[in-house]
């Protein structure tokens, strides 16, 4: 083990749960910036995959080290990397255990986690123990506790880790945030976002009947339903909050002048899923049998210490189209993504009517996506996830906080306990944890990019 990496560990040991300004160099992690950033990969699913396709199609890139339970998805990551000419990266997935065999490896600089989610936060931490950047897919964290985790962890080590929240990078949204710098929306009072998805399907499939068709879960599941479904049955609040709200709270400056607050969260009944399994399989299918403990539609409004209000709503059991619902509003104006609609006081074609989104969209396009946009083209996700995994790249290559770091991913994957203790409390406000410890007063947006306004 490298004299960096243990020492990074024994602090970690001793200095748990330090208060250290957000901002600050660590000068026992000053690992110093490299040309090259030797980038492993722990689950390779479908989500894992795409993040190392994207990885792989980077000059500054080099994949050491792969790791996954599941044969399959090694051979198939393995077989990308060999098409593109690369050299085979190091293999671990014997175990559960296995990753952490991984992060000890010396050809690891940085690390992406993309698994289920309750293992996030736990290979997060060890991550950053051992003194790799660490990487974390959505959500991070399921509970207050590992919320804190991340935040003591990070500030205990000086190691840096990213929260990938893609939707953060999108065009639109992105394009939203520069009007939002420029002052267009004049002072923000409301916001409205959420994950609205029909996830029927996805959350049934047991790879013998095609999708809308099958009704297993848990062991007999694949993919996603072999893990995700699972949450609905045991747990009543937002499971999935940061693709909208993550967003949000970069717009209105959450943990950089501003914060979360509050929040209130209420659900419906739970229906969806158990007409979809007697839809497809039958009253007499066991899975008909279960009781399903999340409610269809959960709707939660948190405050913000400057006076912002935000209504989050989680809607993946009921058949809908698509939609993370948001809304942008504030004294001179308004943007909303369903109806591709915006209207601006004084500038809007005609008085109170809506105009088309699209030319202000294009007017206030973000100078990342005009510089960038054509080599993110084909990325996925329509080319954010270029964004996200260039952001993580080009931070961990300089060994710098990333623009969405540890407080974000902790601030961000809270919703979900505390949607929770709402909803079993006949929704009773809950209290945010401050994870900054009082710096988010002093701390100052990120750029999304080190050259976000460079022309």
């Amino acid at each position: 083990m490298s004299t960096r990496r243990k020492f990074i560990k024994e602090s970690a040991i001793v200095g748990t749960g330090i208060s250290l300004a957000p901002s600050m160099v660590f000068p026992f992690n000053s690992r110093p910036a490299v040309d090259k950033l030797k980038i492993a990969f722990i689950g390779v699913g479908l989500r894992g995959t795409n993040h190392l396709n994207n990885a792989i199609h980077r000059k500054d890139t080099e994949i050491t080290a792969i790791c996954d339970i599941d044969q399959n998805r090694i051979d198939i990551a393995l077989d990308l990397i060999k098409k593109d000419g690369r050299k085979k990266p190091l293999v671990f997935g014997k175990n559960e255990d296995d990753y952490l065999n991984l992060l000890e490896s010396p050809e690891v600089d940085a690390v992406v986690i993309a698994t289920p989610w309750l293992w996030h936060t736990k290979m997060t931490v060890a991550a950053m123990k051992a003194g790799v950047y660490a990487g974390v897919e959505v959500s991070a964290s399921q509970t207050i506790e590992e919320c804190w985790d991340l935040v003591n962890t990070h500030e205990a080590t000086g190691t840096h880790m990213m929260f990938l929240e893609n939707v953060n990078f999108r065009r639109d949204i992105m394009a939203v945030l520069n009007m939002v710098r420029q002052n267009v929306f004049g002072e923000l009072l409301h916001f409205r976002c959420g994950y609205q998805h029909d996830l029927r399907e996805v959350k049934f499939n047991d790879g013998k009947q095609p999708y809308g068709g099958g009704v297993e879960f848990g062991e007999k599941g694949l993919s996603e339903a072999h893990w995700r479904t699972k949450h609905s049955v045991y747990r009543n609040g937002d499971t999935y909050p940061t693709h909208g709200v993550g967003p949000i709270a970069a717009m209105c400056d959450i943990n950089r002048g501003n914060r979360f607050v509050s929040m209130t969260s209420s659900a419906t009944k739970a229906a969806g899923l158990h007409k979809y399994v007697v839809d497809h399989g039958g009253v007499d299918h066991p899975n008909a049998k279960v009781k399903f403990k999340q409610g269809d539609i959960i709707t939660s409004t948190v405050e913000t210490a400057l006076g912002e209000t935000i209504i989050i709503t989680h809607d993946t059991n009921s058949p809908r189209p698509y939609s993370l619902g948001f809304r942008v509003q504030g004294t001179e104006g308004l943007w909303e993504k369903d109806g591709d609609r915006i209207y601006i006081e004084g500038k809007a074609e005609k008085p109170h009517r809506w105009d088309d989104a699209a030319p202000w969209l294009n007017k206030y396009d973000h100078p990342i996506w005009k510089k960038y946009g054509e080599e993110a083209t084909g990325a996925g996700h329509g080319g954010m996830d270029y964004f996200v995994m260039k952001a993580f790249v080009e931070s961990a290559l300089e060994n710098i906080a990333p623009p969405i770091d540890a407080y974000d991913g902790a601030a961000w994957s809270a919703i979900t306990p505390l949607s929770e203790a709402s909803i079993e409390n006949n929704g009773e406000p809950q209290d945010f944890p401050d994870f900054t410890r009082g710096q988010w007063v002093e701390r100052k947006p990120y750029n999304w990019m080190k050259d976000e306004y460079k022309k």
